[in-house]
Formats: C-alpha cells, structure tokens, sequence
C-alpha cells in the first residue's frame, strides 16, 4: 500500500478540497458541512482548529481521525490517499496513529480506569501483562496511580478526562486528536488537561485540538480559524518542527497480522460476563427461555426414548423380530414335508438366528380335583420366556436340563392360575393332570393378554417340549410350527431368505415347508420410532427457536443500548470483526450459562420423573445435542444484531446514546 518511506518535507496530513455534506437522499435535504479545505499538518505540530458552534469543526476532526470519510476531496495520511483504504485499515490507523480526547471523555462506564486504557492494547494484540503495566504507568503518570480499579462514575470530570488522555497514549498518540477537551471542565481541571497537552507536544505528539475558545486556542503554537465549513485563518506559527520529529507509520499492509484472536476473544467474554452481571434481571429472563428450552429437550427426549423403548419393549413380546415356520405341501404338488432336529440344529447355526423353538400344542383336558377344562398346552423348550420377551410372576420356568430328561412340570398362564386355583395365591408344588399324566406346578406366568387374531396366552399351561411328546403328544413326530427368532427386527428379512434356502438344499430342492414373519408389527415399530422422532424434533425446535427469539430481543435491546460504547471502541481501533465478535461472544455466552443451567434442570426434573416412576432414558449424545443447538442457536440469533453493531458508522456511534 505504501512504496518507500514518506518523504521528510511531506507533511504528515494533507488535505486538499475536503467537502462533507449530510443528506441527499430519499428526498432528505442536502446539508453541505465543510466547502473545500485545504490544510497541511506536519508532525510534531501543535495545532488549534477554533471556530464557532456550527462552523464544522469537528466535522474536520472527525475526517481527520478516519471515523469518517470526506464526500469530495483528498486526503493523504504520510502521503497515502486515506480514500483507498478499507474498514481495517482505517481501523488500524485510529489504532496506532491516533488518540482520541473527547469534550465528553467517553469512557466505557462498566470498565475501570485501567480497563478503559487498556482498550486500544487490547485490539493492537498487545500481551495482556504488558498493556496492563502500560496502562498503570501511564494513569501513574498522570496522578491516577490510585485510582486504577475506580469506574467512571467514581471519578471527577478532570480525571475522567486525564483517564481518556492515557487511553490516546496507549499505543504511542502520536498524533492526539482533542475535541474540546476543556469544554465539561471547571477553570482548573482545564488548565491541568492543557498543560498535559503542551507536555505531550513537547515530547514530540502531533497535537490538533478542536475548540471553540480561543483562550484556550492561543495555547497552541498554531490556530487555524474555521467558519462556516472553511478556513478563514491560519496563523502558520510554528508551522513545523524542526525536522527531527517523524511518524515512523504507514498504513497497515493487507497481510499484516492481526491482533491474537485468543486473547480478543477472552477479552469480549470477560466483557460479556461483566455486561451480563450488570444487567442481572434481564440476563436472568433471557437465561430462563433458554434452560425452558434446552430442559424442555431433555427430558421430552428422555421420556420419548423411555416411552419408545417401553413400546418396542412389549412390541417385542408380540415378536417383532418373530419369524414362524411349519411343513406344508409343497406349490409343485407332493406330500408336506418334515420338520426335523437336524433341520431345527442346522437354523440355530444361521448368524441371522437368535433362537429356534420347536412348539406342540392343542387343546387337552386338564384337571385338578373336581375342575377340569379343555385348555391349550403349549409343549415348547425353555427358550419361550426368552423368545417372547415374558417372565413368570410367580415360581420359574423349567430348564433346558428338566426338558432332557422329560421332567413332569408345568407353569400356569395367568387365568389358568385363577380357574384351577382360585383361593390359592401360590399353587406352586401343586399337581395338575394333563390328559392321563400328572406334572407339578413349578411357576405362574404374568399377565400377557392375547395378540390379535390368536389364543389368549393366559389361559394356557405350559410344559417342556420333549416332556409333552413323551407325556401328552405321543403321536406327534414334528412340532407343529417352529419360532425362530432373529437378531434383530431390521434383519428379519435376510434371516428369512437365509433359512429358505437352507431347508431347501436339506429338503433336496423341494419347498415343502412355509415362512412367515412379523412384517405388520416391524412396520409398526418402524412408524412408532418415526412419528415419535418427528414428535420430539418438533418440540426441540420450537423450544430452542423460542429460546433464539429471546437472545434475539436481548441483543437488539443491548445494541441499541451501547451505541455509544460500540464508537468508543471503534474510535481506539476496534475492526468491524472485533464488534461482531464482542457480540457474537455475548450471545454464545448467554446461551452457554442458559444450556448448561438447561442440562441441570432437565436432569433434576429428570430424576423426579423417574422417582415417581416414569419411564425415563437419558442419552448423552441426546443431551450434548441439546447444549450444542442452544449454543448454536446464540450464535444465528445473536448475529444479525451483531452484525447491526459492527456496521454502525462511528460517528454517529459516538453521539448516540
């Protein structure tokens, strides 16, 4: 951007035919503010610009320091036409070459002295140690060595104002520019700031002071009258130094490093803690939309899952995962084929097989005492608990053991319980007489209920399998159906295909044997999770869009609020980017405390939940989905008012309220 070093006869600010006018558009009057001025400043100069309320004085500052751009004519900073730079640089020379005292010292009310200093460090990258020992140095400097953690309000207008003088110092002043320094002071307080100020010139600062007494304008070496938008005098004394005093500046090269984003970074949350803290009761109305929110997602997923593994849980007991197998004439016509043990041992080898269980059932009298009744006796092996997800309430089941060696024992279904015996809570030991032979109660089954279109489980007995072909079903040489169950629901399918084609290479190419699966209530379970999916989704959405809402109003409210802090901190060289990650910052903040207040409340109510004896199922990658939608959710919320209060124009930034 700059092509050697600047010539040393060249001053160090130049103006030729600057023009400022407001207005122009959308119907809105034209206002022209300044009418061609022509001005050289060199460095080491001390310089007053002195004229009347309206003259456009401070117009000419405000040109002066890049917070604003003139409308016509050419400005050159060190010989660089300042009209082809961009935001950053600008930026950057308010940061490195110029100090800013203002009439009304702008200081940041929540920041210490110290911190208030500090800021222009801050945005230049300056090590956090080394800028707080410049900032004491220079506050000590200027008789403010006791007053560094005092906040504004806690200080007088004069060391207000010599605080604002230490923050222009901060990264050097080179070039200090004051607008009225002395104008909100008492007759003291501006003689001490004036004397600071022929100090500073002294040492070699280039001092342009914007006043509109001429007392305090005959203080400079140089008085530059204006009026009416041009310059009416000049007396041109001492119109230079002696030479010796150079800027060593240029205009930022567009490769230059930036400040550490880590440390600006830490710097915008201690902000924002401190911003929060500050404005307890509405951060707390904020944070609780968002721990409503990001709870409210927590514990709705918590007993979603838990309702939805309840659901596939029982689900499970009609067997979702339950393919059904029995002999059948084959389509090519011929005798049904046979089921047999080699057949059943060869199915359990499949990897796609759970479990095989061979069943035989049919109505049988059964008696006890005086009652009999013709029940369903469901002769299968010790695998059927396991199978249809159901355990016995009373007792327990027969063993694979019991079933080798044909023990005579039998578990009661629930209603078979009652019909034999009605008065006897615990039958266990009890014989009941299964067609001619006797078998010992041993357990009762919980209540079940029948599936569709099926014999109502409760009111069977059941008894081993190979204990019923030699007891009850003597004339039976297969099962009458076989149930197998597969690993899982989602490969019910390929279990089926594979078991097909096993029998039919062990049947010799015949299909003399049917399949048939559980298709309807796999669907039905695949519709449950997917309704309860979208269920849950839509309840997360809306509690964590609610949530954004109020980051949303918050941040519009606490833009509009510190306007003039945003121009405070763009007159001492904050970037575009560093105001849209101060806030930015701000809202992630307010939503972290809020989400991880969230994940507390949702876990205590969590707890409740399941105290009281809701089925409850905490996910952990359901509850850092959560934390992170309400993080993300601050940051799309929080940027377009971050993005409002990085491109508000610094000067009317600075007169904002």
């Amino acid at each position: 951007m700059v092509n050697g070093a600047p010539n040393d006869d060249a001053p160090l600010i130049s103006l030729r035919g600057i023009r400022k006018h407001y207005g122009g558009e959308g119907g809105q009057p034209l206002v022209a503010v300044l009418h061609g001025i022509d001005l050289d400043i060199h460095a080491g100069e001390f310089v007053a610009v002195v004229g009347s309320s309206g003259s456009g004085k401070s117009t000419l500052m405000n040109i002066l320091g890049c917070l604003d751009r003139p409308s016509a004519g050419c400005y050159r900073f060190q010989g660089q036409d300042v009209a082809r730079l961009d935001a950053d640089a600008l930026a950057w020379l308010r940061r490195q070459a110029f100090g800013f005292v203002f009439q009304g010292y702008h200081l940041i009310a929540s920041e210490s002295a110290s911190e208030n200093v500090q800021m222009p460090a801050i945005y230049a990258g300056l090590p956090k140690d080394e800028r707080v020992r410049r900032a004491q140095a220079l506050l000590a400097r200027l008789g403010l060595g006791e007053r560094l953690g005092n906040r504004p309000n806690q200080l007088s207008g004069g060391q207000q104002q010599r605080v604002s003088i230490a923050r222009a110092l901060m990264n050097g002043g080179h070039i200090i520019l004051a607008d009225e320094p002395t104008g909100a002071l008492d007759s003291h307080s501006g003689a001490e700031v004036m004397a600071l100020l022929r100090e500073l010139a002294d040492a070699g600062h280039t001092i342009i002071l914007i006043t509109h007494d001429r007392a305090v304008a005959a203080q400079a070496r140089r008085v530059i009258e204006i009026s009416d938008g041009r310059i009416v005098g000049d007396s041109a004394r001492g119109d230079s130094t002696d030479g010796s005093v150079r800027l060593p500046l240029a205009p930022r090269p567009r490769n230059a490093a930036a400040a550490p984003w880590l440390a600006e970074l830490l710097e915008a949350a201690r902000g924002a803690w401190r911003g929060m803290r500050l404005n307890r009761v509405r951060t707390s109305l904020t944070l609780l939309g968002i721990v409503i929110g990001v709870a409210s997602v927590i514990v709705m997923l918590a007993i979603g899952e838990g309702a939805r593994r309840k659901v596939v849980e029982q689900m499970g007991t009609m067997g979702t995962a339950i393919l059904y197998m029995g002999s059948k004439p084959p389509a090519t016509g011929g005798p049904a084929g046979q089921i047999t043990e080699d057949d059943l041992a060869a199915l359990r080898e499949l990897p796609e097989i759970r479990r095989v269980m061979p069943v035989i059932g049919d109505p049988v009298t059964v008696r006890y005492g005086n009652a009999d009744k013709q029940i369903y006796v469901f002769a299968a092996s010790e695998e059927m608990p396991l199978v249809h997800r159901w355990r016995p309430a009373l007792g327990r089941y027969y063993t694979e053991a019991e079933d080798r060696g044909l023990a005579p024992l039998v578990v009661l279904g629930h209603k078979a319980h009652r019909h034999f015996f009605p008065d006897t809570p615990d039958p266990l030991g009890r014989q009941l007489i299964i067609g001619n032979s006797a078998f010992e109660v041993i357990g009762v089954m919980s209540e079940r209920g029948a599936e569709s279109g099926a014999q109502d489980y409760d009111d069977m007995v059941f008894i081993p399998y190979r204990s019923g072909r030699a007891r009850v079903y003597q004339a039976q040489t297969q099962p009458d159906y076989v149930v197998i169950e597969a690993r899982s629901a989602q490969v019910v399918h390929a279990a089926e295909e594979a078991m097909r084609r096993l029998l039919i290479a062990r049947h010799g190419g015949r299909e003399d044997f049917g399949i048939g699966n559980a298709a309807a209530r796999i669907q039905a379970e695949a519709a449950t999770r997917e309704s309860m999916a979208v269920m849950l989704g839509l309840i997360a959405a809306v509690s964590l869009v609610v949530g954004g809402i109020g980051v949303m109003n918050v941040m519009l409210m606490t833009v509009r609020e510190r306007t003039r802090e945003i121009g405070i901190r763009m007159a001492v060289g904050a970037r575009q980017g560093d105001i849209l990650r101060q806030f930015l910052t701000e809202a992630s903040l307010v939503t972290l405390v809020g989400g991880l207040a969230g994940l507390l409340a949702g876990l205590a109510v969590g707890v409740v939940l399941i105290v009281s004896g809701v089925p409850v199922v905490f996910s952990v990658r359901a509850m850092l989905g959560a934390f992170a939608c309400a993080v993300a959710t601050g940051l799309v919320f929080g940027y377009m008012p971050a993005r409002t209060a990085a491109r508000l124009d610094p000067v009317r930034a600075l007169a904002g309220e």
